[in-house]
């Protein structure tokens, strides 16, 4: 992932509140659940959304194209599940 967004990708998390939110690039959407999986140490879902070809292979390379055309209408291409845990000062 040279660029930062493609316009077939999306980044889908759920916010604090329960608001869906989608973002353009992985840096905006990872912030928002790593943070949100800091406050309250919960999994927190982070959905990958592709609509082509273009935007597989941009996302993941080679692998991620097979992955799309066996299952282009999948709604979510990829989740990544997320726990933040503290431990704290180490001394």
């Amino acid at each position: 992932m040279a660029k930062k967004s493609h316009p077939d990708v999306e980044f889908h998390v759920l916010d604090d509140q329960g608001q869906d939110r989608y973002f353009r690039t992985f840096d905006e959407a990872a912030l928002v659940v790593f943070y949100g999986a800091l406050r309250d140490d919960r999994w927190r879902n982070l959905q990958v959304l592709v609509r082509s070809e273009a935007g597989a292979k941009w996302w993941g390379g080679e692998d991620a194209v097979e992955r799309f055309r066996s299952d282009p209408d999948a709604s979510i291409f990829e989740q990544l599940k997320v726990k933040v845990n503290s431990e704290g000062m180490i001394a």
